[in-house]
């Protein structure tokens, strides 16, 4: 455990000219670490995509949780999160922003811009999955509950990073057919991948808050404790060997 972390807010501009708020963190070392970006849930760049980037740091990485709906804007309706969401569907967005949060992060003197990996939650998944496949220059993208849908498909000599999918058994949202067709997506393209199917887990399984946001939505999400530790723990072993 790393003792001494900073940690700051940095504002920074995307393709479209959106001004997007990260927040970054990083243990006090002499040396650059490796960076990672951070992909948040649907209800945008909140406490929790906070948290999970300061632990990141706290394990001896820099990283960045990203912007991708402007200005930091959070939501707890899920129709707001829907909304905003969905406007990042549009043309290049979602490639155009993430790849604006990992040009920021690479820049910081704290990082090793050799090593850069992105981890994403729910929507966040989707979002450091479809900037992999733009191409971008990362070890590896880790993925916990994501939507794994494409508009473009992964093709083989663009794709750079291992994959790894933590995907809940009893995902309603994100169907078990679903994991199926992601997989012959990477397996078509020659992608190393895992997907790693957690038992009684849901959509939203990492995330403490995601029984409460459920009753208050309507919306089928559940966290789980024994799937959370089991998805990071896996994380982890992944980030730990491919950014040695």
């Amino acid at each position: 455990m790393v003792a001494a972390i900073k940690t700051r807010e940095i504002t920074y501009t995307a393709a479209d000219g959106s001004t997007l708020i990260g927040y970054f963190a990083a243990p006090e070392s002499v040396e650059p670490v490796a960076g990672i970006i951070v992909g948040p849930e649907w209800w945008g760049r909140n406490e929790y995509t906070e948290q999970r980037t300061h632990e990141l740091a706290e394990h001896g990485f820099a990283a960045l949780a990203i912007d991708m709906y402007g200005d930091k804007k959070t939501t707890v309706q899920a129709a707001q999160a829907n909304e905003w969401m969905t406007q990042t569907f549009q043309e290049n967005t979602i490639v155009e922003r993430a790849n604006a949060g990992l040009t920021t992060l690479a820049a910081q003197p704290e990082v090793d811009a050799t090593r850069l990996a992105a981890i994403g939650f729910c929507y966040g998944g989707k979002v450091i999955l479809d900037l992999a496949r733009s191409g971008a220059d990362l070890k590896a993208a880790i993925t916990f509950h994501a939507n794994l849908s494409a508009q473009q498909a992964a093709k083989q000599d663009t794709f750079k990073a291992e994959v790894l999918v933590l995907h809940g058994e009893l995902d309603s949202m994100v169907s078990l057919a679903d994991v199926e067709s992601f997989k012959q997506e990477m397996n078509n393209a020659h992608i190393t991948n895992e997907v790693i199917v957690l038992k009684d887990a849901k959509h939203g399984f990492s995330n403490p808050l995601a029984d409460e946001r459920a009753k208050a939505n309507n919306v089928d999400l559940g966290y789980n404790a024994e799937a959370e530790q089991k998805g990071l723990a896996a994380m982890y072993a992944v980030l730990d060997r491919v950014l040695a």
